[in-house]
């Protein structure tokens, strides 16, 4: 028999506590494509790990004897290699404009919600993570991360300004790929869902067009993003 898929995530020191942003594209792939998988809990220190994928980040995706690293690499493997089953990245004009919504939120979104997240993401790690974390994302930033705890509301306006185009664009549909969620949507909803794992800070307003978006995603794929526990839960 085939071997199972199995996925390494990234994790706080509870193993329930998987909030890479990267990590849930992946896992919401996975569930649109309908394809079982193992998650295996992986944090920062754990390297030896995931070794054989050449490098030392996660999302790492292991099928049978292949190993796949890179969130977008991995949702173009899964599509290459399970075409029967739904399309994460559609036909090359759809791919096309997925990749640009992949910038935005690597270039835009992820660094601004960062500025309103890092601390609470420190405060949720391994204790043998906590100092290579804080050294990189102080260094990443410019800034400490008690300053940025400091500057948090003026961080989250900032990031609230970022989301307009996601904001009037929800306005006008359910979801970025149209009458229903694709890969586009899982890229931009794993910040979301980030910050939902680790923070107790409210994001949005609760009549914003995204806060429904959200919803309707914690509640996709037999409510997969809703099953993990939040930060407020914990």
């Amino acid at each position: 028999m085939p071997l199972p898929l199995r996925l390494y995530e990234l994790t706080g020191a509870d193993d329930f506590c998987r909030f890479s942003p990267y990590c849930w594209r992946i896992r919401l792939a996975l569930a649109h494509k309908g394809l079982p998988v193992e998650t295996i809990a992986w944090r920062f220190h754990e390297k030896e790990a995931i070794a054989a994928s050449g490098q030392g980040k996660v999302p790492v995706l292991v099928d049978g004897e292949q190993w796949v690293s890179d969130s977008w690499a991995i949702a173009e493997y899964l599509d290459r290699q399970y075409p029967e089953r739904p399309s994460l990245l559609g036909d090359a004009s759809l791919k096309a404009t997925t990749r640009f919504i992949n910038q935005w939120v690597a270039d835009s979104v992820h660094p601004a919600l960062a500025r309103v997240i890092l601390p609470d993401v420190h405060a949720v790690l391994d204790e043998a993570d906590k100092d290579y974390f804080k050294r990189t994302r102080e260094a990443a930033f410019g800034v400490s991360l008690e300053a940025l705890a400091g500057q948090r509301e003026a961080s989250l306006q900032a990031f609230r300004e970022v989301l307009k185009p996601l904001r009037s664009t929800l306005a006008l549909q359910d979801y970025l790929a149209g009458e229903a969620p694709a890969y586009a949507d899982h890229i931009v909803f794993g910040a979301f869902q980030w910050a939902r794992i680790v923070s107790t800070q409210p994001l949005l307003a609760q009549d914003d067009p995204i806060t429904a978006w959200c919803g309707r995603m914690l509640d996709a794929y037999n409510g997969l993003a809703r099953q993990a526990p939040a930060a407020a839960e914990r």
